[in-house]
């Protein structure tokens, strides 16, 4: 992890700082490290890249795919091949 070398102070209300002294509490952290767990969980490192390739898949032309039996066929002959 990287030095920590950024203040942030955002306003929350007491329910929602009562849920996390509770969450910090329960897991012997900082409030400040449940913070920063939910940031990292909520938005990972390359989740921009993620995204990007999803749009890519979901663009995509379709294309033609085999029937369910012939995807069962294809599937048997690739285990037996496996197999020996």
């Amino acid at each position: 992890m990287s030095m920590l070398d950024r203040r942030l102070q955002v306003l929350i209300d007491v329910e929602r700082w009562e849920r996390l002294e509770r969450e910090a509490e329960r897991r012997s952290l900082s409030v400040s490290t449940v913070v920063r767990e939910a940031i990292d969980e909520r938005y990972p490192p390359g989740i921009a890249e993620r995204r990007a390739g999803l749009q890519a898949v979901l663009d995509a032309e379709p294309m033609p795919v085999p029937s369910v039996s012939e995807l069962h066929q294809e599937l048997e002959a690739l285990r037996s091949r496996r197999a020996t």
